[in-house]
């Protein structure tokens, strides 16, 4: 009992108010967001469908370069993201061995809460975790378009006796990877988008409290209100 109230005041009050906040609302809004989508469009179910498409398509093509080449280019977003991931991780890191000097830094932006040591290193420690999490999503994004290839590489001649159970079989299987692909960047990204707020956290949990609903509806506007998914749904 003792030693979790310990834990409980590492961190003051507001500071818990605004990392939990931080949290619950990702977590919520991902299975919100999950769950809208089943009964209204969204940019992931909008663009699903055009994946399935595709990979009907695939199936008439006789020459399927332009599929790879396709495939190959949209493994590169996660590559690159991935990439760019390692680099802030190896950042906060090296911002966790010069803790004086980053807290020294922080202190010059303007409103700054100030904090001790130990509490700067935590939140340096909860953005480090963020991308973690960022960098596993990417990679994983990137081994299932590798599958993905590997399905339309697979597949059939265009000119093989398909029946028309077939080629839709093969288009709901090789679009749904396509689309578990997508859904996994697009989960690496949210979580680049709730790092923003996590950096809001060094101002103060005010900031970041902030910072998290803006992001959230930033997020919402973009995948069930913006311009490309009324583009998407036309016709």
């Amino acid at each position: 009992m003792n030693l979790s109230l310990a834990a409980l005041g590492v961190l003051p009050l507001a500071d818990w108010l605004a990392v939990v906040t931080l949290f619950a609302a990702w977590a919520g809004y991902a299975r919100f967001a999950k769950r809208l989508a089943g009964r209204r469009p969204s940019i992931l179910g909008s663009t699903n469908r055009v994946r399935r498409q595709w990979m009907w398509r695939t199936t008439t093509r006789e020459n399927r370069v332009v599929d790879g080449v396709v495939v190959q280019n949209l493994s590169t977003s996660p590559s690159f993201f991935a990439s760019t991931t390692i680099l802030i991780i190896g950042g906060l890191l090296a911002a966790l061995g010069a803790t004086e000097q980053s807290i020294d830094f922080v202190r010059e932006i303007p409103f700054a809460a100030r904090t001790s040591a130990l509490v700067f290193d935590l939140k340096l420690a909860v953005l480090a975790a963020i991308f973690v999490y960022a960098f596993f999503r990417f990679t994983w994004s990137m081994r299932q378009y590798t599958f993905g290839a590997l399905l339309v590489a697979s597949a059939p001649g265009h000119d093989a006796p398909w029946t028309d159970a077939e080629r839709d079989a093969f288009a709901d299987r090789a679009g749904r990877v396509m689309g578990l692909a997508a859904e996994t960047f697009n989960d690496g990204l949210r979580a680049y988008y709730m790092a923003f707020a996590a950096i809001a956290w060094f101002v103060s949990p005010w900031a970041c409290l902030a910072a998290t609903a803006f992001v959230v509806g930033v997020l919402y506007q973009r995948e069930f209100h913006s311009d490309v998914l009324a583009v998407l749904n036309e016709g």
